[in-house]
């Protein structure tokens, strides 16, 4: 069959028609299948969804234990037989805990939804798993040449640097609710770092939820000030989502240095526009050469680029003689990073 008779666009999101649901739907739908916990992927309102455990509970914490009318959880690596022959397999996609790419195969055809994905070691969540098929969709949020992410190691290692050179100063790390935040205080205890880190309250219920999981993020402390005063966080690292320190939240810190873990701080100039004083290049999204490799190990035919730099990517796998086209999708604003 035609790959596009298996899944392609509508404005819900990715459908299957003979299977009759929809991946990463942007609006309520009857069957849903989730690829991970960000709320750019996935949303409240559907009467079914089948995700992983760890995405049925990140989604339970984030919009309450209705958020949906019935779910299912999908075990990784295993089929599930869904209508009319349709299978669907969940696979690591090292994006955030819970995260999956979602294998779907229709009469001989095998097509994989990405998802988000990045290549890059992570002690958060299940490493990605290449997987062979005929079409690949992936993702392109930093789907140029100029994106190339360090090791994690060594932005890791900056900032622990200068917290050493500004002992009296307090370094405020901007890092999503979900996964970049709890990968950043994990980055920091592998880096040897003991001493208690401090977070917003925005990050209480999903770092709890993480450690429940047997990621051990060492000892956190809420990041208040009511009972001390602003020089209990002198030399301190208190983590927090970024819009936290726009607000007067972030003003209770002895002289804080603002930092911000994400890919975008590739751009000096986006980094100053955001009037950070420390940009920590980690991202949960693979760069460019993890990209162009990840499509070369599937050995797809066919690849469909989504959410991001498509053009380029495009262009790219048209050059290595690899049949490619955006698929437009809209409604992915880049949560995770």
């Amino acid at each position: 069959m035609r790959a596009s008779d298996l899944l392609h666009p509508r404005p819900e999101g990715l459908y299957c028609p003979p299977g009759d649901f929809f991946i990463d739907p942007v609006r309520p739908v009857n069957r849903a299948l989730i690829t991970h916990g960000h709320s750019d992927h996935a949303r409240s309102g559907h009467r079914s969804v089948l995700a992983t455990q760890q995405t049925i509970d990140i989604m339970g914490l984030r919009y309450g234990e209705g958020f949906a009318g019935t779910t299912q959880a999908a075990a990784l690596g295993e089929p599930i037989a869904l209508n009319d022959g349709v299978t669907v397999t969940f696979h690591p996609a090292g994006h955030v805990l819970g995260s999956a790419q979602i294998e779907v195969v229709h009469q001989g055809t095998c097509i994989v939804a990405s998802g988000d994905y990045k290549r890059q070691k992570d002690a958060t969540c299940a490493p990605f798993e290449p997987i062979r098929c005929d079409v690949f969709i992936t993702e392109a949020t930093f789907g140029l040449p100029v994106f190339r992410h360090p090791p994690d190691t060594e932005e890791t290692a900056r900032l622990l640097k200068s917290t050493a050179q500004f002992p009296e100063r307090a370094h405020l790390v901007g890092a999503y609710a979900l996964g970049k935040a709890q990968r950043v205080m994990r980055l920091l205890r592998d880096a040897g770092y003991d001493r208690p880190i401090y977070i917003h309250g925005a990050l209480a219920k999903l770092s709890g939820y993480y450690q429940s999981q047997g990621i051990d993020l060492g000892t956190l402390e809420p990041a208040t000030v009511e009972s001390g005063g602003k020089d209990d966080f002198a030399g301190a690292i208190v983590v927090g989502p970024p819009s936290a320190f726009a607000d007067r939240w972030a003003r209770r810190f002895p002289d804080p240095i603002s930092c911000f873990a994400s890919g975008w701080m590739r751009i000096r100039q986006r980094a100053k526009q955001g009037g950070v004083e420390l940009p920590l290049i980690i991202s949960d999204h693979a760069d460019w050469d993890e990209l162009t490799a990840t499509i070369k190990e599937t050995g797809a035919g066919e690849i469909w680029v989504t959410h991001g730099r498509e053009e380029a990517l495009v262009r790219w796998c048209e050059l290595e003689g690899i049949a490619a086209r955006p698929l437009h999708l809209v409604g992915y604003e880049d949560e995770g990073d």
